[in-house]
């Protein structure tokens, strides 16, 4: 249950497909005066070095965000991204990455929330450890629980201010995450309804990962957007990731027409074979 570290893949094609989006909707929640909350159910170690021993095994960001990195042709969408990478690393030199915590701590104003759930024991150590770094505004503006996501983030909805961000990125190395985040999904709408939702997945060969998109589809919501990005064709033996997709509920009017320019741009420059594709669709009301 515990062998998962996100340090292995920090900066990869899937982190690139969901933390454009995710800084995103941030950018778009902070349009108004009004506070808002991000939740985030699997927040990993909220910083990673790309130069360290779990990330450089197989060295998966020089196939994503190290693709986009010296790029002057980025869509909007990207760019935005790529500069908030930036931040981070200086002198050009793309050797951190942050994760959906620290992304959304750029983002807060004085007066929203962080919420970070983290049950892997270590992660959520070091998670801590790198909060309390930042000090500060940071640490009165965030909580940490170590616990499960899945559960903790009922307890907190709805937000006081109504109005903010759930993230669902679990790992999905237990193949009962795809039904739990569906069910999760369905719980937070419930108490939640006007809320904006972005559940990660991977494309893997595994049925519940093909089934799931479908079964969030269902979840009876009437705004709604998926998008998924595959880089090669899936592995001969069955294993590996080769893709991601997120679906969003109550998603910013704004993204689909961004992602309409980003998608082709990334299977471009992010596909590693012929069988590179990504697919975006969306309801509204």
């Amino acid at each position: 249950m515990f062998s998962y570290r996100h340090a292995f893949h920090a900066g990869n094609h899937a982190d690139v497909l969901k933390h454009a989006i995710l800084i995103h909707i941030l950018d778009y929640l902070g349009q108004k005066d009004a506070p808002y909350w991000v939740i985030d159910t699997h927040a990993g170690a909220g910083l990673y070095r790309l130069d360290s021993d779990w990330a450089s095994k197989n060295a998966e960001f020089a196939d994503g965000i190290g693709r986009l990195w010296d790029r002057p042709d980025l869509p909007p969408l990207l760019a935005r991204y790529v500069e908030r990478i930036r931040d981070y690393n200086g002198n050009g030199q793309l050797r951190h990455y942050p994760g959906s915590p620290w992304l959304a701590l750029d983002a807060l104003r004085e007066h929203d929330r962080l919420r970070l759930f983290e049950l892997h024991p270590t992660e959520a150590e070091v998670l801590v450890t790198n909060l309390e770094r930042l000090g500060g505004t940071a640490l009165r503006q965030t909580t940490i629980y170590a616990t499960d996501g899945f559960e903790g983030m009922k307890a907190l909805l709805p937000p006081p201010s109504r109005r903010g961000l759930v993230l669902f990125d679990p790992s999905y190395e237990d193949k009962q995450d795809y039904r739990r985040v569906a069910l999760a999904l369905k719980e937070g709408i419930k108490r939640f309804a006007t809320g904006t939702y972005a559940v990660w997945y991977p494309q893997v060969q595994r049925r519940e990962s093909q089934e799931l998109p479908r079964q969030l589809e269902k979840a009876g919501v009437k705004r709604w957007l998926h998008a998924s990005l595959s880089v090669k064709k899936p592995a001969s033996e069955g294993y590996g990731l080769h893709g991601s997709g997120m679906f969003l509920v109550n998603p910013p009017w704004t993204l689909a027409e961004q992602l309409k320019h980003a998608l082709p741009w990334l299977k471009d420059v992010l596909g590693q074979d012929a069988r590179a594709r990504f697919t975006l669709d969306y309801r509204e009301d």
